[in-house]
């Protein structure tokens, strides 16, 4: 068997070869070299390149960060939940043979889509990547080291990005929308070369630099500098000739660009809201898309990435609902580049993809055996992250009591210390508790007697009283997280419009940009 195994392989490295000869000798280029995991893949793509492949006017490239099949199937599960009236009683009971049937998931817009592939996101150093690498070898066809934005692993070479040269060679116009910061990893990733992701204000600078027409979303993230001692990005910006808008009134008048559009209602960490506080007179990520094809439309065409970025930090803080609606929020958006490819349906290509895994999401839990109570999501009304700004830095200031804390906890969580036994929200004793000593570790900054390793499996670095609400929550629903960081997963990819079938297969991420660059023939 082994024998066998050693001459397919030796087989097909011969063939990977050959054909990466003849593409050298076509494009001038040799490209990114390639591990022996996607030689056969490698084979097939290389093929495809030798035939006439029509160059797509239109490219909408929009990733989730941290957003693999868990995500997208949970935010699908969660729809579908919501819209089955009998989904409580969808397990029966033990003198109940019929139940009821569950009707299913709902499956998001780009869950049709014509091609589905699935998408190995591994590093320079590591299975579980992060965004900085991921994104790099997305936009570039290299592997780096986590946390290096287009260089290689020693930082002394650089690679240019496929948006670089679409916008250098071919006049496409660029647009880049994130739900965080602008200058945050995975947008930087498509127009900076740093070998640190965090050289925020080395990024900004850039970000100028680029004379990519469309920015929007987050805000700077550093915009004076980590020392606050350097001459403001957005002064600088203005200086280049960038038109930077602060205000939806504003943003909502632009036509052309190049123009810098930061969220009017900036949320934690200076990124937008999460979706879950997002209020209806708030922009959207989808207003973004929007107002980007307005100012990006030209005869040349243009190429548009869009990042869902807080279903990462969501998966992050291991907040199943925020998660969630993070989720659909990028499905709104990507609707939008729907809508426009029907107006341009022989020149437009729509890509969803993510750049890694995170928080190991799984639906399903021990504690609910094989059922799943998704419904119970819904009673969440804020997001982890708005729980900590708006509540627990004011129990902390006065020292509010638990009862207190626990009724907000009920009104926000719907998370009840009191109710009928049939009651899915109804805290245990064992829950109760687990509150109660992560209201003394946070509210009263007391140390609960936990030792250093226990305590971050339980809390991670995030606010003990949150963590412990959203995971309780979590596991009523069925659902659960293994880790706080990201998990060495594939992520799917989604392809529809021109050439939509190249995506088709399973393959290592740096091919999303050796498959764009063949199609849109760059060198």
């Amino acid at each position: 068997m082994r024998k066998i195994f050693a001459i397919a392989l030796a087989l097909a490295l011969t063939a990977t070869l050959f054909a990466g000869c003849s593409a050298t000798a076509k494009n001038g280029s040799t490209g990114p070299v390639q591990t022996n995991a996607g030689a056969i893949n490698t084979l097939a793509s290389q093929t495809a390149s030798d035939q006439t492949i029509k160059a797509p006017k239109y490219v909408f490239l929009f990733i989730g960060d941290g957003m693999s099949f868990p995500q997208f199937q949970s935010a699908a599960d969660y729809l579908g939940a919501m819209a089955d009236s009998d989904y409580m009683q969808a397990v029966p009971s033990l003198d109940d043979n019929q139940g009821a049937v569950l009707d299913g998931p709902k499956p998001l817009n780009f869950m049709g889509f014509e091609t589905v592939g699935s998408v190995v996101t591994y590093d320079s150093n590591s299975f579980a990547p992060d965004s900085a690498s991921t994104a790099t070898s997305i936009a570039t066809g290299y592997k780096t080291y986590s946390g290096s934005i287009n260089v290689d692993e020693t930082a002394t070479k650089v690679y240019e990005t496929i948006t670089e040269k679409v916008h250098e060679q071919l006049g496409m116009k660029v647009g880049i929308i994130s739900s965080v910061n602008l200058n945050h990893a995975t947008p930087a990733a498509f127009y900076a070369h740093q070998a640190s992701r965090n050289s925020y204000y080395e990024i900004g600078l850039e970000l100028i630099d680029s004379g990519f027409e469309y920015f929007a979303g987050g805000g700077l993230k550093k915009p004076t500098g980590a020392d606050k001692d350097k001459e403001d990005l957005y002064a600088l910006a203005k200086q280049a000739g960038y038109n930077v808008v602060k205000t939806q009134a504003e943003a909502d008048k632009i036509t052309s660009g190049p123009v810098i559009i930061i969220d009017e209602h900036l949320a934690d960490s200076d990124a937008m809201a999460y979706e879950l506080d997002r209020t209806d007179k708030l922009w959207s990520l989808a207003d973004y898309v929007e107002k980007g094809i307005e100012v990006l439309d030209n005869d040349k065409g243009f190429f548009m990435m869009c990042e869902g970025g807080k279903i990462d930090w969501a998966c992050h803080a291991n907040d199943a609902a925020s998660t969630i609606h993070d989720t659909l929020a990028l499905a709104d958006a990507v609707q939008v580049a729907i809508d426009f490819a029907k107006e341009h349906p022989d020149e437009t290509l729509i890509l969803v993809t993510g750049d890694h895994e995170t928080g190991g999401l799984t639906i399903g839990f021990a504690g609910t055996d094989y059922d799943t109570y998704l419904s119970l999501l819904d009673s969440q009304k804020i997001s982890f992250a708005k729980f900590d700004s708006d509540y627990v830095a004011a129990y902390k200031e006065n020292k509010t009591d638990f009862n207190t804390v626990l009724a907000d906890i009920e009104k926000l969580f719907g998370l009840k210390a009191k109710g009928d036994t049939g009651d899915k929200l109804v805290l245990t004793e064992y829950e109760l508790g687990l509150l109660k000593t992560a209201y003394e570790k946070s509210v009263n900054e007391k140390d609960t007697g936990m030792v250093q390793q226990a305590e971050y499996v339980a809390y991670g670095t995030y606010e003990p009283l949150s963590v412990t609400i959203t995971h309780i929550l979590n596991n009523k629903s069925g659902v659960s997280f293994t880790s706080y960081s990201h998990t060495g997963l594939p992520v799917a990819m989604f392809a529809d419009g021109v050439n939509a079938d190249q995506f088709d297969g399973y393959y290592d991420n740096t091919e999303i940009y050796e498959k764009l660059a063949t199609m849109l023939a760059v060198k």
